[in-house]
């Protein structure tokens, strides 16, 4: 938001004497009796990033919210500061789920406020650099309302010695695209702006520990002499290297994984083999870490039964790429594919009606599979039912409710919940399908998120235009459930870091008492922040006595294992 005060005109709410500090898995609805607390205290590992909800009170017709920076035995930690707007939810994705304004955009403080009737929340994130002194560091966060009453807000922030790892530990791909993104802020795909814009939007996941697959789509330009494929990398390396090289970021983050993209100049089998090949060798020469996948045909009918086969055939036969195919555990396909990546519904028997046709649990796959396959998971419209609505019939709502979720009018927790499943279940990826879905789509994201029976499948964002936000440039607007994406991702660090410190059955333990199953999630989140605060004690205590940080130090990014 920048030093300056920033300007945003509200209208009334219900009156409350003081602003009130709310755990960010609680979603704040109109009328929502809500139990906060006056001052706000966080605990943020290295390299983690962590918010706070800070309810304003009373009548609001104007707010002036400064910067919000925090002192203490190291460099000031300096606070980012969003308003939450809302989505008007019209169709409940299920029964789980509810009409109404739902909080889920993350504003620029500075935006206008379309419904102003609506709660005024701020969303408080601290980032602690993995090179930050660790102790107490405090501030205040001040408000100004109607040019009158003052609000401040007490803020205590607690780093954490121990470091979580820049780049992801679990792999994830989640697509995106340069001609959706356009689409969506009304520009040209080919123009240097909507180029801009896809870097930021990438670079926003990166921030959140995403991965992203599709990208501008574009292949590198090829031609073929005496069987070698001839590839000029220029453009591919300006669009990706910066997020395959970890010099994007300050952290030195970097995606863990990328799409192999294919190239129709490629017509017959060896120059397609061809291609791949110099693919692969391109990212061995820039000795990039970064996993390098195939993504076969989404989610194969029985009639593409070949035509993934060969695919498989044609990547296998190039080497060092992995062939990913969405499919569960039956007939000839799990056999071709490197990384085998069934709905989440696949992995966990449950009574009534089955929302997945051969349903085995990470161990039994393992069995199965080729040596060396990896077992990656994905949400689809079976997390919450594909048409929309509580079900008539109670068995199919059971059936369909309960899952980890994306969607905008669920839980935060079932937002939060696939980074603590991965780790108890043990899965080695997860992907989805696209973060700007609606961005294609001839409805306004800002006002209708619904896709696939779901509020917000497949999207993430919002497209921030200058019209919108009234600002001079285009940007993109995250969600509350990137945040909630991105706790759960760090729950998975802290649950990683805990079991390599030789603390992994009580990590296991404090992960199952909040996700027992990929249907069974606890939906208090008094109990997920007990647990949290369980398992931080644990890591704290671990970390002050293990060789990694005698070896490291303790203030060295290197210190994690």
């Amino acid at each position: 938001m920048g030093a300056e005060w920033a300007w945003v005109v509200m209208a009334a709410m219900a009156a409350t004497p003081e602003a009130e500090v709310v755990s960010p898995l609680v979603k704040v609805r109109p009328g929502a009796s809500l139990q906060g607390t006056r001052q706000a205290r966080v605990s943020v590992a290295r390299g983690e990033c962590e918010g706070v909800q800070v309810v304003l009170p009373g009548s609001v017709r104007q707010l002036k919210v400064p910067s919000l920076f925090l002192e203490g035995p190291g460099a000031p930690l300096r606070a980012a500061l969003w308003r939450e707007g809302y989505l008007d939810v019209a169709v409940p994705s299920n029964a789980q789920g509810a009409k109404g304004p739902w909080p889920d955009p993350l504003l620029p403080v500075s935006a206008p406020v379309e419904h102003p009737e609506l709660p005024a929340v701020l969303y408080v994130e601290v980032c602690a650099p993995e090179s930050q002194e660790p102790g107490t560091y405090r501030g205040k966060l001040r408000a100004r309302l109607d040019s009158r009453e003052h609000v401040s807000v007490p803020f205590t922030v607690e780093v954490q010695p121990f470091v979580l790892p820049a780049t992801a530990s679990l792999p994830t791909s989640f697509g995106i695209s340069q001609l959706s993104i356009a689409r969506g802020h009304g520009l040209n795909a080919e123009s240097s702006e909507a180029k801009a814009l896809l870097r930021a939007y990438a670079r926003m996941l990166l921030e959140h520990r995403v991965s992203a697959h599709g990208m501008s789509m574009s292949p590198p330009p090829v031609r073929f002499e005496d069987g070698r494929a001839v590839v000029d990398w220029r453009e591919y390396d300006a669009e990706m290297a910066p997020f395959l090289d970890g010099s994007l970021l300050p952290s030195g983050a970097r995606f863990t994984t990328t799409d192999l993209r294919d190239n129709k100049k490629a017509h017959t089998e060896a120059e397609r083999v061809a291609y791949y090949r110099a693919f692969v060798e391109h990212f061995r020469k820039k000795d990039w870490p970064t996993q390098l996948f195939f993504y076969a045909k989404d989610e194969p009918k029985p009639q593409d039964v070949p035509l993934v086969l060969t695919q498989s055939r044609r990547v296998r036969e190039a080497g060092g790429a992995r062939v990913l195919i969405t499919t569960p555990m039956e007939g000839e396909l799990p056999a071709a594919a490197d990384i085998l990546a069934p709905t989440l519904n696949c992995f966990f028997p449950r009574p009534g009606p089955a929302t997945c046709r051969a349903i085995h649990t990470v161990t039994e796959l393992r069995k199965q599979l080729r040596s060396g396959t990896q077992v990656w998971w994905y949400q689809s419209c079976n997390s919450h039912g594909c048409n929309g609505g509580a079900s008539t019939e109670a068995a199919q709502e059971r059936a369909y409710s309960g899952w980890a979720s994306y969607m905008v009018d669920h839980s935060a927790m079932l937002n939060r919940a696939m980074g603590p499943l991965a780790f108890v279940n043990g899965v080695d990826g997860e992907l989805y399908f696209d973060t700007v879905f609606a961005y294609n789509t001839k409805k306004d994201p800002w006002k209708d998120l619904f896709e696939f029976g779901g509020n917000g499948d497949g999207t993430f964002f919002y497209p921030g235009t200058p019209e919108r936000l009234g600002d001079s440039r285009h940007q993109p607007v995250p969600s509350l459930r990137l945040k909630h994406l991105r706790d759960g991702l760090e729950d998975f660090e802290y649950l990683r870091l805990l079991a390599r410190l030789g603390d992994e059955k009580f990590a296991r333990d404090a992960a199952r008492q909040l996700v027992r199953s990929g249907w069974d999630i606890r939906q208090d989140a008094r109990e997920w922040a007990q647990v949290r605060q369980v398992v931080t004690a644990r890591l704290r205590q671990r970390w002050s006595t293990s060789e990694f940080a005698k070896r490291s130090g303790r203030h060295t990014p290197e210190s994690t294992p």
